[in-house]
């Protein structure tokens, strides 16, 4: 029996990157002898409610091509669950692929090791009902990324860094309360980070 597969993509993800990947990636895992359910959709709710349905239906694994973004989508899925994600990375950042030491600027090299089935566990943190796999942050990386998400030029890494600058210009301080295992802490910070995995917002 061939592997069953849910491929989600996000189409627009790197400027387009995404639908590139997937264009490549797709064939080789039909040739590697997988089903492949390519799921596209105009919002993340959306193709969200399309891996539930597929998994529903038998999807014995969900695969992601996009940045980070994706990545989280897929983690909401499979988190708790023995599914395996795997991860097609073609978006700006890739800190999530970057974590798992997966091929980032080659979608064949990272269809490869989907292809080979090798899976392994890792750990996951939550906040409130949300999973995450690298870093949690609040403030100004926060308010970078979000930032950066609404600029159409440049591309890359460039992209993150114009807009540090821009936020730079007008960040202040913003209050926080704490509660670290009992002992609270109210203060002012540019940011809070939590980790899950060793980085962040790397170059």
């Amino acid at each position: 029996m061939p592997r069953d597969i849910a491929f989600l993509t996000n189409p627009s993800a790197g400027k387009g990157r995404g639908a590139r990947r997937a264009a490549e990636a797709v064939p080789y895992l039909r040739a590697a002898g997988m089903r492949v359910r390519e799921l596209r959709a105009g919002s993340p709710a959306e193709l969200s409610d399309l891996g539930r349905a597929a998994l529903a239906d038998g999807a014995e694994a969900v695969v992601v091509c996009g940045g980070d973004g994706m990545a989280h989508l897929g983690i909401q899925l499979v988190a708790g669950t023995r599914t395996p994600l795997g991860l097609i990375p073609a978006g700006t950042g890739n800190d999530v692929a970057r974590y798992l030491e997966l091929p980032r600027a080659n979608a064949l090299a990272a269809a490869e090791v989907i292809a080979r089935w090798s899976v392994r566990s890792i750990d996951l943190a939550r906040s409130q009902n949300r999973w995450y796999a690298t870093v949690l942050a609040a403030g100004f990386d926060a308010k970078v990324n979000v930032r950066a998400n609404r600029m159409s030029w440049p591309h890359g890494q460039m992209r993150y860094n114009l807009a540090t600058l821009a936020e730079l210009r007008t960040f202040r301080p913003i209050p926080y309360t704490l509660d670290l295992d009992g002992e609270i802490l109210n203060t002012p910070a540019m940011l809070v980070a939590v980790g899950n995995g060793p980085l962040t917002g790397a170059a």
